[in-house]
């Protein structure tokens, strides 16, 4: 896949650290305006019967449309609460935006939840931040800069004897009995973004994905991640590509050395 310039592009578009710094500045807003219904009971709808959805979504995504596309009109646009278009097919570039992701988790006063918000490009991640105003924690990356929270750099762990495992009980269950014994398995972190942030800070150390995950819910996630020395990967061992037409994926692994080799094999075998 070719390389953008991390400055600004013979085509004049903006660099990744111009980006970013827009994507920091809507994100920290954006967690300001949800955070004022957290723990208030919002109003909630039920998306295709099994989905929910606030009111603190819906105004976060509206704060995030208007502002981001405001600065960058030549930019795509997809949103997990904003229909979806093909005309952001035609855009080089696209906002990839989450505006809660882990509404359950909200919704039940849990923490981990974040806003997620990225710019993609030829089908990668070029910035991507993860706002949790309730953890008080803020992710970013971009590609070839590192990966921070708060400021500081972080960096996934190496595979220790006993690895911190998350996902899918049903996928945990498929590990080679020779891992059994190495692994503890997490509790339920509702926010997939969430999730990787926390492996990519050497919180956790790997987990599972159940398909249909969707772009808003990994692309700035699997930039931090790979910028923290991890990888997100799918059944090929291949990372997801972003802002395609089809915007859901198989099965996903994320970790980093010998626990994501063993679990690209997992779901190698039953999801390939």
């Amino acid at each position: 896949m070719p390389e953008v310039d991390a400055a600004t592009d013979a085509g004049g578009s903006a660099g990744f650290d111009e980006d970013l710094a827009l994507l920091r500045a809507a994100a920290r807003e954006a967690g300001a305006i949800a955070l004022r219904y957290f723990g208030k009971n919002p109003e909630v709808w039920m998306k295709g019967g099994t989905s929910p959805v606030s009111e603190a979504d819906y105004a976060a995504d509206a704060y995030l449309r208007e502002t981001l596309m405001a600065a960058r009109p030549d930019y795509g646009w997809l949103s997990e609460e904003t229909a979806d278009g093909p005309e952001r097919l035609k855009a080089r570039r696209v906002f990839v935006v989450d505006p809660i992701d882990g509404t359950r988790g909200f919704l039940d006063g849990q923490k981990s939840w974040c806003v997620s918000v990225a710019v993609v490009e030829q089908g990668r991640a070029i910035a991507g931040v993860l706002e949790c105003p309730a953890a008080h924690e803020t992710y970013w990356a971009v590609p070839g800069g590192g990966a921070f929270l708060n400021g500081a750099p972080i960096r996934a762990r190496e595979t220790p004897p006993i690895a911190e495992m998350a996902g899918p009980k049903p996928m945990l269950d498929l590990v080679p009995q020779a891992w059994q014994g190495r692994m503890h398995r997490a509790a339920y972190i509702p926010s997939l973004a969430y999730r990787l942030a926390m492996i990519a800070a050497g919180r956790l150390d790997a987990t599972f994905v159940k398909p249909n995950a969707h772009d808003w819910d990994i692309a700035a996630a699997e930039l931090i991640l790979r910028e923290a020395g991890g990888r997100l990967i799918d059944s090929h061992g291949q990372t997801p590509a972003f802002g395609k037409e089809k915007v859901s994926h198989g099965a996903l692994a994320a970790g980093s050395g010998e626990l994501l080799a063993m679990m690209a094999v997992v779901i190698g075998s039953q999801h390939g």
